[in-house]
């Protein structure tokens, strides 16, 4: 069975070099959205408060504590910022604290994910491992996300394992948060956070782990095409599930030294170049996400002859 495209093959080191150089304003743009989309939906709520409005906004901001948590990751392999000492400061201060995530810890358990990605070692291949599976089991893992259920266990084991020494950082966004919205005259929005962080953020994650690498074609190779997706999402998935090119980890695994507005062309370009071709590793959208879930475990790739 012959090999698909080489990386090499596809990709000049010319190009190559283009795709890893860094723009503070792109990362600065894509920190400063990030914050803004948080504040806006405080913002609508407070200002036109309704149930309507309220839920709108804990559904966006489950968004963006994924997309603060896509930042903390961009900034743990130094690939947001040029400098790795704002890259250490975003990620530890204005991503990391406050999903509650330290930047150092986070680094030292994901650099393995990327290391031993398609073996046993892998350490998140326990949230992928049994994928696809049954409509019925989906659906309660789902059921599970929106009830509170992953996200109230999850969060007490955080309290379990807390320390002031070492989570200090989370504590104080908390009292940054509330302390804002009262002086706004609104402190019952802080609620607006936890419910975004139990009821839609665990869902959200979960959507996401599964396009990565739940839908893989082979989860035990070292092909990256073969042991990870890439999700192609509509604008509006993009605004809600899949923030900061976070859809695009197929990509990311192939580079991960490429920063993450520079993602989406690299796709499109390998794309063009016939690097996928022969593999069934591209969803079209969450939806197709979720259908592969469910897909009977046959093999997808079809080998170049």
């Amino acid at each position: 069975m012959q090999q698909g495209m080489k990386l090499s093959q596809a990709l000049t080191k010319a190009e190559l070099r283009a795709f890893q150089k860094k723009s503070n304003i792109r990362a600065l743009g894509g920190l400063v959205f990030n914050w803004a989309i948080i504040a806006l939906a405080f913002a609508i709520a407070i200002i036109w408060t309704n149930p309507l409005t309220i839920l709108a906004g804990i559904v966006i901001l489950g968004g963006r504590q994924l997309g603060l948590g896509v930042m903390n990751h961009d900034c743990a392999h130094h690939a947001f910022f040029k400098s790795p000492k704002v890259d250490e400061f975003v990620g530890h201060w204005l991503a990391g604290a406050p999903m509650n995530t330290s930047l150092k810890a986070y680094r030292a358990y994901h650099l393995k994910h990327h290391k031993y990605a398609g073996t046993p070692d892998d350490p998140d291949i326990g949230f992928v491992k049994n994928y696809p599976v049954s409509k019925d089991s989906l659906k309660r893992k789902f059921i599970r996300d929106f009830t509170g259920q992953t996200g109230f266990r999850d969060t007490m084991n955080d309290f379990k394992k807390f320390k002031l020494s070492r989570n200090y950082p989370w504590l104080m966004f908390h009292f940054a948060l509330l302390g804002t919205l009262t002086l706004v005259g609104a402190p019952w929005a802080y609620l607006m956070w936890w419910a975004a962080r139990l009821f839609v953020f665990p869902a959200i994650v979960r959507l996401r782990q599964i396009g990565e690498h739940g839908t893989a074609l082979d989860r035990t190779s070292l092909d990256a095409r073969l042991n990870t997706g890439t999700t192609v999402a509509p604008l509006w998935q993009r605004l809600i599930v899949a923030p900061n090119d976070v859809n695009y980890h197929l990509e990311h695994h192939l580079l991960a030294s490429v920063p993450p507005y520079r993602l989406g062309r690299l796709h499109r370009l390998l794309a063009e170049r016939g690097y996928y071709e022969g593999y069934d590793c591209i969803s079209k959208d969450y939806f197709d996400v979720i259908r592969r879930a469910m897909k009977p475990n046959e093999p997808r790739m079809v080998a170049a002859e």
